[in-house]
């Protein structure tokens, strides 16, 4: 992909609409070690490259959650899966003086060289899903390898190993290409699964500009019974798809990632949405503001910070009645909380 670099003013334009700027706090300040003892000082800023779909409005809910829990003044940038335009935002970020970064997504031809130069200013930076190849980085993860590979394992016992495959799949986005070699390896050992078609976009809207490639395929295609869908924007458009073609009750969707939207569409009758494997993505944003607090207090939350997933089959929904994701983390006390990137001196949000 070719990087094209923006013109400052317009930049700026972006950046004074899409700023957010939360309301300090000095709860249990004193507990904290410098410069978190004086939070109303600290600036972070959450660069972003993905805002479409539920998942990512949750995350965002975490991080400010965190930021205020903390009391920091966190700026939100969102480039709107514009590879450039978030490149140019870490400098934007940089001109403003923050102290600390969270980089959320994005490619890492364009991300790789922005997140040295905040290095290189001396601002603290963590990125999640992206892979910035920078050991002075820690990666925040969802341990995406086992989201496919849980979901996958369903798929099994839900079909048995011989089966007729769609896949849906955006290289060069790191969660996607991690859940990507989990369905390569699932492939190598279970011959008797065949892909039959590989489709995905990330334009927008996802789930509707995904749903239009599901169609055509599942009409070339009509011997598919279970579609690999490891985002949960994915997984909604071919189900639009497979609604549309009256195929709820032949074909068998497993995904990535969950929302209240999610639950909604996974428990109506004969939903093709079989299962999901998902973290809670607010959690992930408090773990996400949490390891840059750690390293801005001079601290290492380590190299990689892995919020564990849990798998969510339909059926757990249904016997369950869980209607949203506070049902989900009433249900499952393992997804309401991640005790990842902790420390003593840590405040956490609101329950």
């Amino acid at each position: 992909m070719k990087i094209i670099r923006r013109k400052a003013l317009a930049l700026f334009a972006g950046l004074a609409a899409a700023a957010v700027t939360l309301p300090t706090g000095f709860a249990q300040a004193a507990d904290m070690p410098a410069p978190l003892d004086n939070p109303g000082d600290v600036k972070i800023a959450l660069v972003r490259y993905l805002s479409t779909g539920d998942f990512f409005q949750a995350y965002l809910s975490g991080v400010e959650k965190q930021a205020a829990a903390l009391g920091v003044d966190l700026r939100v940038l969102d480039s709107r899966q514009d590879a450039a335009l978030q490149a140019d935002m870490v400098d934007q970020a940089i001109a403003l003086g923050v102290d600390g970064i969270i980089i959320q997504h994005g490619l890492t031809e364009s991300m790789q060289e922005a997140a040295q130069r905040a290095l290189d200013a001396g601002i603290k930076v963590v990125a999640f899903d992206v892979d910035v190849e920078n050991d002075a980085i820690p990666q925040i993860e969802q341990s995406d390898y086992l989201l496919g590979k849980l979901a996958l394992e369903q798929a099994v016992k839900d079909n048995g190993t011989e089966w007729n495959a769609g896949y849906v799949y955006v290289p060069g986005i790191a969660p996607l290409d991690r859940r990507h070699t989990a369905w390569e390896e699932f492939k190598a050992a279970n011959p008797g699964v065949v892909e039959k078609a590989q489709m995905g976009t990330l334009d927008n809207p996802i789930a509707n500009s995904n749903a239009n490639q599901a169609r055509s395929v599942l009409q070339a295609n009509p011997d598919i019974s279970v579609f690999f869908a490891p985002y949960d924007e994915f997984a909604k458009g071919v189900k639009i798809a497979v609604d549309e073609a009256g195929l709820s009750q032949d074909v068998k969707i497993y995904s990535a990632d969950v929302s209240t939207a999610d639950i909604s569409a996974m428990r109506e009758p004969d939903s093709a949405w079989a299962a999901t494997v998902a973290t809670n993505p607010a959690v992930v944003g408090e773990v996400s503001v949490r390891a840059l607090a750690i390293m801005l207090t001079g601290d290492n939350p380590g190299a990689q910070v892995v919020v564990p997933p849990t798998l969510i089959t339909q059926a757990f929904l249904v016997e369950n009645d869980i209607k949203n994701m506070e049902d989900l983390s009433a249900k499952m006390p393992q997804f309401a909380h991640a005790d990842v990137a902790m420390t003593e001196w840590m405040p956490l949000p609101a329950r």
